[in-house]
């Protein structure tokens, strides 16, 4: 019914824009999964407003390895009480807007993104989100093309169930 809902509104809205195929509806928030740093099961706001993903991550401190620029960071996995260090490659540092709409100059790692049957890649800023309900928002450009609806006033679409 869902599906044959906004199947309709997207028809009546502009043809143009409107994607030829639509693999699935996601809600609001939706449970991620980002496999590179062990994370199954990680509750998601998927902010259309926002252009860049963005992923808790603090103690940032950035190393060279062979030639290459790396960052070491902590973020804490659903379900575990201390937090664990990470480290990946720096693929940019771009400026960024952050909820207060001010500009910072963050860093930008590439990991893999598992949404429902969904895996693509996928860049991610890393930021101070403590304050912040969500350990991570899914901007639109993590899911721009993946022919992916964004229901607004639905949740959980693709795990209704909340499983431990």
């Amino acid at each position: 019914m869902i599906d044959q809902e906004l199947t309709l509104a997207m028809d009546r809205s502009s043809k143009k824009r409107s994607p030829s195929k639509v693999d699935g509806i996601i809600g609001w928030r939706e449970y991620i999964g980002l496999p590179e740093f062990g994370i199954s099961k990680l509750p998601a706001k998927i902010d259309t407003g926002a252009r860049t993903s963005a992923l808790h991550a603090v103690n940032q401190e950035v190393f060279n390895r062979d030639d290459e620029q790396w960052v070491s960071f902590w973020l804490k996995r659903p379900g575990q009480s201390k937090a664990e260090r990470f480290e990946t490659q720096i693929v940019d540092r771009r400026k960024i807007k952050n909820t207060s709409g001010d500009q910072e100059l963050r860093l930008i790692i590439h990991t893999t993104l598992l949404l429902g049957a969904h895996k693509w890649s996928i860049d991610i800023s890393l930021a101070d989100r403590k304050k912040m309900e969500f350990d991570i928002i899914l901007g639109r450009t993590a899911i721009r093309g993946k022919s992916v609806l964004v229901h607004p006033g639905r949740s959980f679409i693709l795990s209704p169930k909340k499983r431990d």
